[in-house]
C-alpha cells in the first residue's frame, strides 16, 4: 500500500541542513533533548514552556526550531505526546515547513509513538475532492534511539491505515455506497474478500440486514474480508463492521440537524477493514475475519414499515418498532455470520446509539460485552492505543424490556436504557462465543482532540490492531 504520510525514522542525529524546521518536546520545564542555546532563555522566561501543545518559535544559525509543551510530567505520556505533536505538525504547516525533525534521542517508546500519532493524525487531511488546496503538512523524520525505529515504522503504518478509514469516512454518501465499499475492500493487498448481494443474503436467511436497504436505491451487501497468516498462533477472530453508509432513519425520518453527519454511520466498518488490512501488512499471526453489513437506510415505498416483523439468519423473529434503530438489524445478521464462520472471539464496532453520547460524552466509547477477559483485553488495548473504553452492563431486566407482544422481540426500546438494551439485544447473536460491542458513536467523528477535531477520527483501528497484537503476543 502507498503510505500517505511519509513518516520516518532516523538513527542518532539526523541531517539538520535537510530539514527547515526542527521540533524539541518540552516536558517538565526542561527540554526532553538536546536545543539550541537560545532556547533555555525561551524557557527561563515563560516564552517556552512544557503548557500541553504551547508552541514558541526560535531561529538561531539559520535553523527554524519549534519548543512544544508537552505537560508537566517529566516523561511525555502517549497521549501528552500526542497533542503535543498535533501542535508542532499544525504550527510547521503554519510555517509552510516542508521538512519537520523532531529530536527523540532519548524518549520512551510512549512518547515515540505518540509523535508518530500525533503528527500523522495531525497531517491529515480530506483532499479527494478539493479543487484548490490548503498549504500541504511536511514530511516528518524523527530521530530516535536505533531501538525504536521498527516502532516508527509500525505505529505510521497503523496511523495511515487509520487515516484511510477517515478517508472512507469522510466521502460523501453518493460517493460511499455498498457498492463502492466493496469494492475498496477488493483493492485491498493481502485479504481474501466475498461479496453476498442482497439475493444471495436472503436466500442465507439474512432477512435484517436486507430489510435495512430495502427503501434505498442503492443494493445492500454483506463484505467477508479475510486474513489468513502463513503461521497463525490464535483465531479466527472476527471484527463486525456495521456500514450503514446513510442513515436517513428510514420512516423515522431523521431531523434537518442530524441528516448531515449520518455519512457517518458507516464508521465501523470503515475501521474494522482498514484494521484487518493493517494486521494483514503487519504480517501479525493471527487469523482474522471481517464482517461488514453495507446499507442505506432510506425511506420509499418498500422501506422496511414501523411494526413489520423481520427475521434474522439465525430464525429469532423480530418486531421493528424504529426503522432508526437499524444498527442492530445489521449486526445482528453479522455477528450470526461471523460465529457460523467459526470466529473463537467475536468484536462489533459501530455508530449505535446516541444515548452513549449522553452517557460518556467524547472521551469513551462504550463496550459491553459477555465475557470479562474478553472484556478486559479489549480495554486494556484501548487504553495502551489511546482509544478508550468504559464498560456498561448486561442484564437480564434489560432482556425483559426486549419483549414483543408479537415476535421474539423488539429492536428498540423507548425512553430508557437506549445504549445498553442495544447491548443485550446484539449478545442474543453471540451465542456462547466471547463477544463485545463497541458503541463508537462519541468518537467516530468530531472527536475535538487536537490530532481528530473534525471529521472521521478512525477511532477504532489503533485499538483493533493492538487488541491483534495482544492475541498474537507482540505487545
Amino acid at each position: 500500500m502507498t503510505p500517505r504520510h511519509i513518516i520516518h525514522a532516523v538513527a542518532g542525529a539526523p541531517d539538520v541542513d535537510a530539514c527547515d524546521t526542527h521540533a524539541l518536546l518540552v516536558a517538565g520545564a526542561a527540554l526532553q533533548a538536546e536545543g539550541p542555546r537560545a532556547a533555555q532563555a525561551l524557557l527561563a522566561t515563560g516564552e517556552a514552556r512544557d503548557e500541553l501543545g504551547h508552541v514558541a518559535v526560535l531561529h538561531e544559525d539559520g535553523r527554524r526550531w519549534l519548543l512544544v509543551g508537552a505537560g508537566a510530567e517529566s516523561s511525555p505520556t502517549a497521549e501528552s505526546a500526542r497533542r503535543a505533536a498535533a501542535a508542532g505538525v499544525e504550527r510547521a504547516a503554519e510555517l509552510r515547513a516542508r521538512r519537520l525533525c523532531w529530536h527523540l534521542p532519548s524518549a520512551s517508546a510512549d512518547a515515540v509513538r505518540g509523535v508518530v500519532d500525533g503528527a500523522a493524525f495531525a497531517a491529515y487531511r480530506y483532499v479527494e475532492l478539493k479543487t484548490s488546496r490548503d498549504a500541504p503538512a511536511p514530511e516528518v523524520v524523527l530521530s530516535v534511539a536505533d531501538a525504536h525505529r521498527e516502532l516508527v515504522r509500525e505505529t505510521a503504518l497503523v496511523a495511515d491505515a487509520a487515516c484511510r478509514a477517515r478517508d472512507l469516512q469522510n466521502r460523501p454518501p453518493d460517493r460511499l455506497t455498498p457498492t463502492t465499499l466493496a469494492e475498496h475492500a477488493c483493492t485491498l493487498d493481502g485479504l481474501d474478500v466475498t461479496v453476498y448481494d442482497a439475493d444471495q443474503l436472503t436466500a442465507m436467511g439474512a432477512h435484517a440486514l436486507v430489510s435495512v436497504g430495502a427503501g434505498s436505491a442503492e443494493p445492500t451487501k454483506m463484505i467477508v474480508a479475510r486474513y489468513t497468516p502463513g503461521a497463525s498462533v490464535a483465531g479466527p477472530v472476527a471484527f463486525v463492521g456495521k456500514g450503514v453508509t446513510y442513515d436517513s432513519g428510514g420512516l423515522f425520518l431523521k431531523d434537518e440537524s442530524s441528516l448531515p453527519s449520518m455519512k457517518y454511520d458507516m464508521s465501523g466498518a470503515a475501521v474494522v477493514l482498514e484494521a484487518t488490512a493493517a494486521i494483514a501488512e503487519l504480517g501479525l499471526p493471527i487469523e482474522v475475519i471481517a464482517v461488514l453489513g453495507a446499507a442505506e437506510n432510506m425511506p420509499d415505498g418498500a422501506a422496511t414499515r414501523p411494526s413489520q416483523v423481520v427475521s434474522t439468519m439465525d430464525g429469532t423473529t423480530v418486531e421493528v418498532v424504529d426503522t432508526d434503530a437499524e444498527g442492530r438489524l445489521v449486526l445482528a445478521d453479522c455477528i450470526t455470520h461471523a460465529v457460523r464462520l467459526g470466529a473463537t472471539h467475536v468484536i462489533d464496532v459501530a455508530t449505535l446509539t446516541g444515548s452513549v453520547v449522553m452517557a460518556l460524552a467524547h472521551s469513551y466509547a462504550g463496550l459491553i460485552a459477555n465475557d470479562d477477559g474478553w472484556a478486559a483485553a479489549i480495554e486494556a488495548a484501548g487504553q495502551a492505543a489511546g482509544e478508550e473504553l468504559w464498560r456498561l452492563p448486561l442484564h437480564d431486566d434489560y432482556e425483559t424490556l426486549l419483549a414483543s407482544p408479537v415476535a421474539d422481540i423488539v429492536n428498540f426500546v423507548p425512553k430508557i436504557g437506549g445504549v445498553v438494551t442495544a447491548g443485550q439485544f446484539l449478545s442474543r447473536f453471540a451465542k456462547d462465543v466471547p463477544w463485545a460491542h463497541v458503541d463508537m458513536t462519541g468518537t467516530a467523528f468530531d472527536w475535538g482532540r487536537p490530532y481528530a477535531r473534525a471529521g472521521g477520527s478512525g477511532y477504532g483501528v489503533r485499538l483493533l490492531v493492538e487488541l491483534a497484537r495482544t492475541i498474537a503476543g507482540r505487545v
